[in-house]
């Protein structure tokens, strides 16, 4: 069967470009149109902003499996993977019938979120593009995050109308697996699963591979984040956070989200799989060559170095704060992220001070540190920059507001030149691995 998966993986066509949103509840209302006998095309709730939440269910076994799209609206790649799975489910008959599942398919869960993203969308991609015209909400904001919890003090209850209406889907159908589709930048690979076997770890490495891709076999993106296989990890749970916060000395109470959809659907006795794929690949990403200086070294460098970028960034939002007026869902992500930078400074500062980290890196850790760095000053740099032009577009700018604009926007370019530009990678090639990623999970769990 996964000879099978991997030549599916293999023969996604190519693709120009990513989706928005109306263009994918577009392609699933055509799919439900074209192949009636064997869908459902149903609304299962609204987002904030009162767009309708749309679910393609493929009748296809007493097994259900749950995929969901845009948990995190800066991720578009899940949207071309959703509708690609539900074409290849409701075109070939004998897969759907050998998978013996029933698939309920959410290609944009958050549509406010997405249409805030899309002006990057169009190709050529690029970090200025990208960054210029980024979204990623709040952590109490996004669909992924907000599932309701409470543990140690700590307490989140501010569950939002998407987020609700992905928990009663998950109350309805029960599956047997939970499929998040998730996209990061560059580098390579990854996976996070709840349940997993060698061989579906075996199966996991290779499907990159076949497609040219790297795997991501550096450190995970927190530190208490088990890596169980290479480029495979343990999914990981709010309640894990807090606890590693705490043992760190950090406060838990700063954390602003509340539990995830795989935690959430645990209940049922759901598996879940989360597969990342970037945008640029990285062969260093898969590069364990010891290197010339302590992981504590690269640790402290990190952490000195997101500490400068989370000052300077505060500084510009509060050399503004008097001036601004709209509480735009940019200024909202920057007023949150920027304490996040601080608290993860202050996390590998933590971490470098601890024996066990005194090693040698490999090349691996030290890609991942640069890049985590490189791109928290693209998104966040980016976002607050977009907060600073919604004031000055709406007629407010004021003094401190073209000042700070302008002086961000010349640090930005900075970082702008500092960053390594590599080539894009085909989305057809992405699309590859999380259709096979979905694929091979399915099958493992139900065989």
């Amino acid at each position: 069967m996964f000879d099978r998966i991997s030549r599916l993986a293999a023969e996604v066509p190519p693709i120009a470009g990513f989706a928005g949103a109306d263009a994918l509840r577009t392609a699933i209302e055509e799919i439900a149109r074209d192949h009636p006998e064997h869908t459902e095309l149903r609304r299962i709730g609204s987002s904030r902003l009162g767009e309708p939440l749309w679910c393609l269910t493929v009748h296809g076994g007493p097994e259900h499996v749950v995929v969901v799209a845009a948990v995190h609206p800066n991720e578009p790649v899940g949207g071309l993977t959703s509708v690609h799975l539900a074409k290849l489910l409701t075109e070939d008959d004998a897969l759907r019938a050998d998978l013996g599942c029933t698939w309920h398919i959410v290609p944009c869960v958050d549509p406010d979120g997405t249409r805030l993203n899309e002006p990057w969308f169009a190709p050529p991609l690029t970090f200025d593009s990208y960054g210029r015209a980024f979204y990623r909400p709040a952590p109490d904001e996004q669909v992924e995050w907000t599932f309701p919890f409470a543990y140690k003090g700590n307490f989140f209850d501010k569950v939002m109308p998407e987020t609700v209406a992905l928990m009663r889907l998950l109350d309805e159908t029960k599956p047997m697996l939970l499929c998040a589709l998730h996209n990061g930048e560059y580098g390579g690979v990854f996976y996070y699963l709840s349940d997993t076997t060698d061989e579906l770890n075996r199966q996991l490495a290779a499907l990159p591979e076949s497609l040219g891709l790297p795997l991501h076999t550096g450190e995970g993106e927190a530190g208490f984040i088990e890596q169980i296989a290479p480029g495979v990890f343990r999914g990981f749970t709010a309640e894990e956070e807090c606890d590693f916060m705490l043992e760190l000395g950090l406060d838990p109470s700063r954390r602003t989200g509340g539990a995830s959809s795989g935690a959430y659907a645990a209940r049922y006795g759901t598996a879940y799989l989360a597969t990342e794929v970037p945008y640029w690949a990285d062969a260093r990403a898969d590069d364990h060559t010891p290197l010339d200086i302590s992981y504590a070294a690269l640790l402290a460098e990190r952490g000195k170095r997101t500490e400068e970028t989370a000052k300077l960034l505060s500084g510009v939002l509060e050399s503004v704060r008097p001036d601004l007026t709209v509480r735009s869902p940019f200024l909202r992500a920057t007023e949150a992220f920027v304490p996040y930078l601080a608290d993860a400074a202050e996390s590998e500062l933590a971490r470098a001070r601890l024996p066990e980290n005194d090693r040698p890196a490999v090349v691996a850790e030290q890609f991942a540190s640069t890049s985590g760095l490189q791109s928290a000053r693209i998104r966040f740099g980016g976002m607050l920059l977009r907060a600073l032009a919604a004031e000055i577009g709406i007629g407010n700018g004021t003094p401190a507001i073209r000042g700070g604009f302008a002086r961000l926007d010349e640090i930005y370019r900075g970082w702008l030149a500092e960053a390594e530009m590599p080539q894009p990678i085909p989305l057809a090639k992405l699309v590859g691995v999380q259709l096979g990623a979905i694929l091979s999970t399915t099958v493992a769990l139900s065989g």
